[in-house]
């Protein structure tokens, strides 16, 4: 009798916990919209979404973030593009061929990755990233677009790691077993058997990965340059997350108002982004 009515206390724990991580979430959503949604009818949405021309400050506003919207894309996907494969490379490498040693130290420095702060990712690339790609490129301003995707490549690395490896130790041993024992060499066994049995886990990895990516501000701030164009490689340029930044302690009226505008098209894009993998990793399961 003690015993399920201790059981039951705890599951009515668990069951409040779970209740408050979901009204977080609701409230966040309810105050993003009800506070967003009065710019973006004063501006207009086509006017909002697709301008190009964000001048909050001037004396005739232009409310337009599609070069905000453009440069968020563009650089969470180059910086997937440079992250995922160094990533997941380096959770095989580690969870199934390195030496017992060689995971531990790369372990423990991929854990140091995850505990340094946004500002000092921010500050190396300021003072190390943004001049070397000045002077090996030839441009007149290293701090760009691409100084941005690399370091939101690095920032990214520990949550794709981890993940991935606690997701490749979990696969069952038998299976690696069978596979060599029909005569696949190891490499073939991880990549053929281990990797696909694994792979809930890793797009898991990159679902964190894109989240790290696109909710990052201060580090990008720094090293991106942090003005409003339309992305280009080697021009400076300013994100979602950086615009909200960088306006939001002196914003008043509109302008205040628009900023929460961006701030829900932030969050309406992280939430559409998962979705679309959640989606394609559940019909990949089915299929």
């Amino acid at each position: 009798m003690k015993k399920k009515a201790f059981e039951s206390f705890v599951y009515g724990i668990f069951l409040i916990l779970g209740l408050i991580t979901v009204g977080c979430v609701l409230l966040i959503t309810v105050y993003l919209i009800l506070s967003g949604i009065p710019a973006i009818r004063e501006i207009g949405l086509f006017k909002f979404l697709f301008g190009k021309t964000w001048a909050s400050t001037a004396k005739t506003p232009q409310f337009g973030i599609l070069p905000f919207i453009l440069t968020s894309v563009y650089g969470t996907a180059g910086a997937m593009a440079l992250g995922v494969p160094v990533g997941f490379l380096t959770a095989v490498y580690l969870a199934k061929a390195a030496p017992p040693r060689v995971k531990t130290v790369v372990s423990g420095a991929v854990s140091v990755l995850a505990g340094i702060p946004s500002v000092v990712y921010g500050l190396v690339g300021m003072l190390v990233l943004v001049p070397g790609i000045r002077r090996f490129f030839h441009v007149p301003d290293g701090a760009s677009l691409l100084a941005a995707m690399v370091v939101l490549a690095v920032m990214i690395l520990p949550s794709i790691v981890n993940v991935s490896i606690t997701a490749l130790e979990a696969v069952p041993k038998e299976y690696e077993d069978a596979s060599l024992a029909l005569g696949a060499t190891p490499t073939e066994t991880w990549f053929r058997v281990s990797v696909p049995a694994a792979r809930s886990g890793i797009a898991a990895a990159v679902v964190l990965g894109v989240g790290r990516a696109i909710g990052e501000a201060m580090a990008v701030m720094m090293v991106s340059g942090n003005v409003a164009n339309m992305p280009s490689l080697f021009q400076s340029v300013r994100f979602l997350t950086t615009a909200v930044a960088s306006e939001m302690s002196y914003s008043s009226g509109l302008q205040r108002q628009a900023l929460f505008s961006i701030a829900l098209v932030l969050y309406l894009f992280i939430l559409l982004i998962n979705a679309a993998l959640n989606f394609f990793l559940k019909r990949g399961k089915e299929s």
